[in-house]
């Protein structure tokens, strides 16, 4: 068995895989647009105009894959009572990936030494997806 995220952005997909490249070194494995789909959605499924966005993508974080959508593309992505923990080789690269992710989005606990981790933070991102950041 594997457990994989599936992120719904509700039409910041494109928007959120750029920051992950940028911020994390994501690589995007499979994207694909409700207008590559053989089959339309159905009425209602997605706002007329909203072709272009992304019906599902996949794409890695070091080892680890995550996927996502833009949903219903309501614009009002809810990340709640889930968090992603990053887990980094050093301080520096702790540093380093806390402070992207932090941009423009919020702290929530700094970065830290703590008993268990040289390095320990948790922070928001700007699309509200919630990070732990941890050396091990």
């Amino acid at each position: 068995m594997t457990v994989t995220p599936y992120l719904n952005f509700e039409g910041r997909t494109e928007e959120a895989i750029e920051f992950y490249k940028k911020t994390l070194g994501a690589q995007v494995d499979m994207l694909m647009r409700h207008s590559d789909s053989p089959d339309k959605p159905p009425p209602g499924m997605i706002p007329p105009g909203s072709e272009s966005k992304i019906m599902h993508s996949s794409f890695r974080i070091g080892e680890s894959v995550i996927m996502a959508t833009d949903g219903s593309c309501t614009g009002k992505g809810a990340f709640q009572g889930i968090s992603l923990s990053l887990k980094v080789a050093d301080a520096a690269e702790a540093n380093k990936v806390f402070d992207a992710l932090a941009e423009g989005g919020q702290v929530q606990m700094p970065l830290m030494k703590t008993f268990f981790s040289p390095a320990w933070g948790m922070v928001a991102d700007k699309f509200g997806v919630s990070w732990f950041v941890v050396v091990m």
